[in-house]
């Protein structure tokens, strides 16, 4: 099942959405779009997908006037001792309503000392979560959260891994060899969502993009019943359209 690479990633313009950020928290009585493009060195046209980003996310508002002010959502991230309480509210809220807009369970996944965590997830009676019935830290080399955290790794990062979480089959559509698994994780393009088609459990298949924020390697993946694999194309890219505000929350 191949996807075609989103020449416009979303998360790629997470930095730039920082530069907006900075701007309007330089002018606490309101600042307006052409002031912030002024200033941020970005052009209108790209400015007004990031404003409405920003606006439905909580980090501006919008006041009469026409100007933009910092929105609830930045002023809790920036709240002191609550702020890791915050920003896992605030990152289960956009994942309950990514959940809801590709149809299927949604998780973030970050590479941690070595290890494969899922660190947050929603799902629903209408959009089940996986069965953990191989656990995934012992499962990278078959899972979509695996491989797409694997892709972020280099080569000696990925052995390490591999060294300590030995490459088993799963499923009859595992690979199991690391020649072969590497090659694959090599040509992933960096756009394009990684896929698991029953690699890592049969009746289950998974998508996931990488959430690049600073130096942190993590993902932002979804799964889907065998059922529902006719869906998982458009639930894909999807979730690359709408992962921006995850990594926008994770690099605050």
């Amino acid at each position: 099942m191949a996807l075609k690479p989103e020449p416009t990633a979303p998360f790629h313009s997470v930095q730039y959405a920082l530069r907006v950020l900075e701007t309007v928290s330089r002018h606490g009585g309101g600042v307006t779009d052409v002031q912030i493009a002024r200033e941020s060195g970005l052009p209108l046209a790209h400015l007004t997908s990031l404003l409405l980003m920003l606006r439905r996310e909580g980090y501006v508002e919008e006041v009469a006037d026409g100007a933009y002010v910092i929105g609830d959502s930045l002023v809790l991230l920036g709240s002191g001792q609550t702020r890791r309480e915050a920003l896992q509210a605030k990152l289960q809220e956009t994942l309950g309503e990514l959940r809801d807009s590709v149809g299927a369970a949604v998780y973030i996944s970050r590479y941690i000392d070595g290890e494969v965590r899922i660190t947050q997830f929603a799902d629903g009676p209408r959009t089940p979560r996986v069965n953990e019935w191989v656990d995934f830290r012992s499962a990278a080399h078959a899972s979509a959260v695996g491989k797409c955290l694997l892709t972020q790794l280099d080569q000696n990062g990925r052995r390490d891994h591999l060294s300590r979480h030995k490459i088993a089959r799963l499923t009859s559509r595992t690979i199991t060899s690391e020649r072969v698994l590497f090659s694959t994780l090599d040509s992933q393009p960096a756009s394009v969502p990684v896929l698991d088609l029953q690699e890592y459990a049969v009746g289950t298949v998974c998508a996931a993009v990488p959430l690049t924020a600073g130096s942190a390697v993590g993902c932002l993946a979804l799964s889907l019943p065998i059922e529902h694999a006719h869906r998982l194309r458009a639930a894909a890219d999807a979730l690359n359209r709408r992962a921006a505000p995850v990594v926008l929350s994770l690099a605050i």
